[in-house]
């Protein structure tokens, strides 16, 4: 617990904004409630686990040994043979027989996940990825088409920004590049690169957080209030409220 209030202390919710070309061109306060959530190991697990298990699609199906045909007929004689005693050849210890404990598509996957649950875990892992470092504002692409020649130079540029390296260098699961609202000219421009993905922030959730390395906002000032309104759930706002209360 120390540990953890001491790592929040030592974050400033005041970030740098960079251009396109990794410049630096000014400064953005982000909020409290987003951005300096304390960790929760425990939610966020519950969640991610809730949400992969609900994106199943529990099409997988093994038959057991009333659904394999055949075996019908007894092998051989109970008694007599010297052999050990079967009933039917189509036992899951038998070569083609049923499959004994497999997957069903009975089985139901699906949990329920609270809203508030899932708001504060997806400000838990906004904030540890700002603690870390792995939060990158960048004012604006500019893309007035689609061009992956463009795309690959900005991911260039920002990967010599201190701290990003791997945005160059790392072949899957580099950058979740976040934006205020549909661009079709963005979403292209990034569509065939294995390592980055386009999402609006009103679609992120804490699995694609966490699937990717770095998490890249533009236009941060429209994107953080789309996250803030994500997160600002009953819960939040109290915290919020005590948190101002203290001060």
């Amino acid at each position: 617990m120390e540990k953890t209030l001491k790592a929040k202390k030592t974050v400033s919710l005041e970030t740098k904004v960079y251009a396109k070309d990794g410049k630096e061109t000014g400064t953005i306060t982000l909020p409290e409630g987003v951005f300096g959530v304390a960790w929760n190991a425990d939610l966020v697990h519950q969640v991610v686990v809730s949400m992969q298990g609900n994106a199943r699609s529990g099409t997988a199906h093994t038959k057991d040994r009333s659904e394999v045909r055949g075996g019908g007929k007894k092998p051989w004689k109970q008694k007599g043979t010297g052999r050990a005693r079967h009933g039917s050849s189509r036992s899951p210890i038998w070569s083609g027989g049923g499959v004994a404990h497999g997957p069903r598509t009975e089985k139901d996957y699906s949990r329920k996940i609270n809203k508030n649950a899932r708001a504060k875990a997806l400000a838990c892992v906004l904030s540890e990825k700002h603690r870390h470092g792995e939060i990158l504002f960048v004012d604006t692409f500019g893309f007035t088409k689609p061009t992956a020649k463009n795309a690959k130079e900005i991911l260039g540029a920002l990967s010599r920004i201190d701290g990003k390296e791997k945005l160059g260098t790392k072949r899957v699961n580099a950058a979740l590049i976040l934006i205020p609202k549909r661009d079709e000219h963005t979403e292209l421009s990034f569509r065939n690169f294995g390592n980055a993905l386009v999402m609006q922030a009103k679609d992120v959730n804490p699995v694609e957080l966490l699937t990717y390395k770095y998490v890249v906002v533009a236009k941060p000032e429209e994107n953080v209030k789309e996250l803030e309104r994500r997160v600002a759930t009953k819960t939040v706002r109290k915290v919020l409220k005590a948190v101002k209360a203290t001060k």
